[in-house]
């Protein structure tokens, strides 16, 4: 990895330890970070996180990681994004999910074993698709089965 590099995934860890991690709540040792509190201000408070988690993704692209593994960390913050949109539980979701520390992960892994980052991302990728692929069948399976005892 190259100093140049390092710098860069050192500033998208700190990133990440701030909006995720940046306080231990005392009484149930949970860390939550800005991202958790910026989510209570409706609609700012995730476009803001969400910017500053496409700054990771940003990075990522300039350091040269693989599409599949920029494909991870897009889907990461989706994931995080559509959790915020649920009032108040979303919130409380939002600081367990942790998008931007696993995107730091990511990061980190695909700038120094990009391989190895490429090939575990093709594979969770791939198991995610299975799921929604059988997800999905079994959704229209249950409403072919329902429609049919409905109508007799």
């Amino acid at each position: 990895m190259s100093a140049l590099a390092g710098g860069d995934v050192a500033i998208v860890k700190g990133l990440a330890k701030l909006l995720d991690e940046a306080v231990t709540i005392p009484v149930i040792n949970r860390k939550i970070g800005l991202d958790a509190v910026l989510g209570l201000i409706p609609g700012i408070g995730d476009i803001g996180s969400s910017a500053i988690g496409g700054y990771i993704l940003l990075t990522a692209s300039k350091l040269g990681v693989p599409a599949v593994v920029m494909w991870r960390m897009l889907l990461n913050l989706g994931i995080d994004a559509a959790i915020g949109l649920v009032p108040f539980a979303g919130d409380f979701l939002d600081a367990a999910y942790k998008s931007n520390t696993k995107n730091a992960k990511l990061l980190a892994q695909a700038v120094a074993e990009p391989q190895q980052a490429k090939r575990a991302s093709r594979w969770a990728l791939a198991g995610l698709a299975l799921g929604f692929v059988a997800i999905t069948a079994a959704s229209i399976a249950g409403a072919v089965l329902l429609v049919r005892w409905i109508v007799g």
